[in-house]
């Protein structure tokens, strides 16, 4: 049985001036408010695989000039194993936005189909959830990761490229055709959870304050809170209390 709702003397006596249809109104918005909790959903792709991914919906197209990319992950595939996509965004042309952790350990962003990609230097991906973001901008051709809210270096990426619409994001494979043609050695295992993206670059305080789990604006293009996917093969959506 959920605990009585507490009331400071004022409330009881804003209440008692009221019908008492209307007090049981305000009584049970309280007692909901009072239970309620917010949970934070996370995916888990448990094994290596080739059919197993999580298509996300954006909010909006994926014709931007600026972004900034945000997530949380964990896993135990360490460097010099094999390369691993964190997220893949591709349309019937071209992998338009890849970021990859490479076999190496390096991490790389890559943008429609360029053979050569941005790399960066980072701490490893391990078992303890690690808070990763990049951003870019088309005007300066600026890019950089950030590992929980501590940015790289800045390099030049692409200047005055532009993120065309009409694709399929995903997490878990990386797509050589629009929704297929996946390789299980590419394959993501471990978890995913606070996938967040913008049309924008956050500043660098505003990116320290979303990995201290302060208020930031949220997320235009994928808000972590109210986003839709589609889970596909052998993934599983995991809620907790926060």
């Amino acid at each position: 049985m959920c605990p009585p709702v507490q009331m400071e003397s004022n409330e009881r006596a804003l209440l008692n001036g009221m019908s008492p249809l209307l007090s049981l109104l305000i009584i049970g918005s309280l007692h909901l408010a009072s239970t309620e909790r917010p949970m934070k959903k996370t995916l888990v792709f448990p094994v290596a695989t080739d059919t197993s991914y999580v298509e996300l919906m954006p909010q909006k197209d994926l014709s931007i000039a600026s972004f900034t990319l945000c997530m949380q992950l964990a896993t135990e595939l360490a460097k010099g194993k094999r390369e691993i996509i964190l997220f893949a965004y591709r349309t019937e042309q071209f992998d338009e936005l890849n970021v990859w952790r490479e076999s190496d350990g390096t991490y790389q962003m890559f943008m429609q189909s360029s053979k050569n990609g941005v790399s960066f230097n980072l701490p490893e991906l391990n078992t303890i959830q690690t808070h990763l973001c990049l951003t870019w901008e088309s005007q300066t051709g600026m890019a950089a990761f950030y590992v929980n809210g501590k940015r790289s270096l800045r390099k030049l990426y692409k200047m005055g490229h532009r993120v065309l619409p009409g694709g399929r994001v995903i997490l878990g494979q990386d797509p050589d055709s629009l929704l297929g043609n996946f390789d299980i050695n590419q394959s993501f295992v471990g978890e995913i959870t606070d996938v967040n993206m913008w049309d924008y670059v956050l500043s660098t305080a505003m990116i320290r304050d979303l990995n201290d789990g302060k208020w930031v604006p949220r997320g235009n293009i994928f808000d972590w809170e109210t986003i839709n996917m589609k889970l596909n093969g052998n993934v599983t959506l995991f809620s907790e209390d926060l």
